[in-house]
């Protein structure tokens, strides 16, 4: 009969942990179900709950730094920062809606289970180049931290890299310290239009390699502009590919008119200020143009920039498939019409041949099962992997299965 725990503090986490590991009973780890959907399908019949790990412990506007519970909500953090003008530089996506929730419902550690990252990733990096320092439970039973409230912290191992992206398979996190940076004063985009897949990777790295400081770099084909909520790209009636510049006022407004002179060469240019640009940013961190409809397969892509044009080039062969790029064209969110295998070999095949990685972020319960969600490892990869796991988690307690089977 399933049951859960929902302690209250980290005392309580052992607790359950330690009952788990005596009796041999696995544990579906959860914070605030934004991401259930995310990931192979649960193998636990328990479930420890950790939402009432909430809120914020302590935020030094001038030290740069926040603590907070880990289910402390995505919305509370991002006002209180907003409130001192200061933001999570990685972006981390509210995947809500891609995963058909109700509300934004993501939480801090959701975000760093995911080693989430949005447009700026390819300027600021990942979640895990944010986090400072954690408290947690591993799957022996025991309280253990790393990292630490300050920004040059060399001392140990650097446990925050292995786990952002560990998606509760090794330990449950109940306490996390993480790097704020100041916002922006202003967020131009420039936009180029109407160019085709080759031809924005181009106009991408050109912007890229340049001395304006282009800190996202993203490609919308035209049958999915239509779908954007800001007028203009809604409008547009052609590709947009958006390159944002953000800084002190003076800075990006020199920065923009340069880049667009540049850009000029590959076609019609335009600009979006700050409101229509940050509502932009948030479409494409958020994958808002592949959320409906719901039962569709949407998958994450991550390959040389160089090589982004010629595999969406391929997978948009597919039939009913629609796609678009962030990351300068390294990162490809491509949808396909419901089937009993999601795509999977043919997206798997194409991106192996560029040398990148796919992974199955939205699809039913029973293809989640059935198909490998995340990228085959290497075996050399794989042992590794599991050799972690077993440093960790030992008697395979913490959420078993969630992103291979059989670990």
């Amino acid at each position: 009969m399933a049951s859960t725990f929902k302690p209250d503090d980290a005392n309580q986490v052992e607790e359950a942990i330690a009952w788990a590991v005596a009796n041999g009973e696995p544990l579906e780890l959860s914070g605030r179900g934004s991401k259930k959907a995310l990931g192979r399908p649960f193998q636990a019949e328990t479930a420890l709950d950790l939402s009432a790990l909430s809120g914020v412990i302590d935020y030094e506007p001038e030290e740069l730094v926040l603590t907070a519970y880990p289910s402390t909500p995505m919305v509370e953090i991002e006002a209180l920062l907003a409130a001192n003008n200061q933001m999570l530089a990685f972006e981390p996506m509210d995947m809500t809606g891609l995963l058909g929730g109700a509300s934004s419902e993501g939480s801090l550690a959701g975000a760093l289970m995911i080693n989430s990252g949005g447009p700026r990733r390819i300027k600021a990096g990942s979640a895990r180049d944010h986090l400072l320092g954690f408290e947690a439970v591993s799957g022996r039973a025991e309280q253990f931290k790393s990292g630490a409230r300050v920004v040059k912290n060399v001392t140990g191992y650097d446990l925050p890299k292995i786990i952002c992206g560990s998606y509760g398979t090794l330990a449950a996190v109940t306490k996390i310290d993480v790097k704020v940076l100041p916002s922006p004063e202003k967020v131009y985009t420039v936009l180029v239009l109407g160019l085709d897949g080759p031809t924005a990777v181009k106009a991408m790295s050109a912007a890229m390699n340049s001395a304006h400081e282009v800190s996202a770099a993203a490609h919308i084909p035209a049958d999915l502009t239509g779908k954007s909520g800001v007028s203009y790209i809604k409008g547009a009636g052609a590709s947009v590919t958006a390159l944002r510049i953000e800084g002190f006022g003076p800075s990006v407004e020199r920065r923009c008119a340069d880049l667009r002179e540049e850009l000029s060469a590959f076609g019609a240019v335009e600009e979006l200020h700050t409101m229509n640009s940050q509502s932009f940013w948030r479409e494409v961190r958020d994958v808002q143009y592949l959320v409906a409809p719901l039962p569709a397969p949407v998958w994450r892509i991550s390959v040389p920039p160089s090589a982004g044009a010629d595999v969406a080039g391929r997978l948009s062969a597919m039939d009913g498939a629609a796609w678009f790029s962030d990351w300068a064209g390294g990162l490809i969110w491509l949808q396909l019409p419901v089937s009993d295998d999601a795509g999977a070999e043919v997206v798997r095949a194409t991106v192996g041949v560029a040398g990148g990685h796919a992974t199955l972020v939205r699809a039913g319960q029973e293809v989640r099962a059935a198909v490998p969600v995340f990228h085959p490892q290497p075996d050399a990869i794989a042992a590794l992997s599991l050799r972690l796991k077993e440093s960790f988690d030992p008697k395979h307690i913490l959420n078993p299965g969630r992103m291979y089977a059989g670990v």
